[in-house]
């Protein structure tokens, strides 16, 4: 799965964040960027992105990195003052312009928008997004008419089947612990 990727609106054409520019660097128009494709390198092989917008085109060509991130040239940028504009642009793909992923392994911008459900067919609510904190993908479902979210381990046992035509992914979610008996110890009768 990729590191990070963001669903643009449901009416709109499926666009996936591949990475932010972070700032200007040096004085001759090379900005950083944080790429959030599987090989950082990599953000430039996709051709043009696309601004959040969608009105901006930017092509990429890495020159080297840094501990903050890729130095970038953008095509038809040649100062620093132009390359301090850019900073914060967030660089979008058009989905059908990835490759298809591994058995097993799935673009976030696919699963954001499924329909959840228990193996029974019980409605869990929709997935709104995808989370990692280091520990691995955690779905962050939406149950209708709530305003919280429920968060789901993305693990073998918890995630049962992914239907992206299908627009479903049957979840198992784990059991619930008892609120009242947790965290507290009885005492001993002795």
């Amino acid at each position: 799965m990729t590191d990070k990727t963001s669903h643009q609106g449901e009416g709109a054409k499926r666009r996936v964040l591949l990475g932010h520019i972070i700032g200007a660097h040096g004085i001759r128009g090379a900005v950083l960027v944080r790429s959030y494709t599987a090989d950082p390198d990599g953000i430039a092989s996709y051709g043009p992105l696309q601004s959040e917008d969608g009105r901006g085109a930017f092509v990429l060509s890495v020159e080297g990195e840094t501990a903050k991130g890729l130095i970038c040239r953008v095509e038809g940028v040649s100062d620093r003052t132009r390359a301090e504009t850019l900073k914060g642009t967030a660089l979008y793909v058009s989905r059908d312009r990835l490759p298809p992923p591994e058995d097993g392994e799935y673009y976030h911008a696919d699963l954001i928008g499924l329909a959840a459900q228990t193996e029974d067919g019980a409605p869990l609510g929709t997935v709104v997004a995808v989370a990692n904190y280091g520990a691995g993908d955690i779905l962050d479902v939406r149950p209708e008419g709530a305003s919280r979210t429920v968060l789901y381990p993305m693990t073998d046992d918890v995630v049962r089947r992914v239907d992206i035509a299908g627009g479903v992914i049957v979840l198992a979610p784990p059991d619930e612990v008892d609120a009242g008996d947790e965290g507290v110890d009885e005492p001993d009768d002795a």
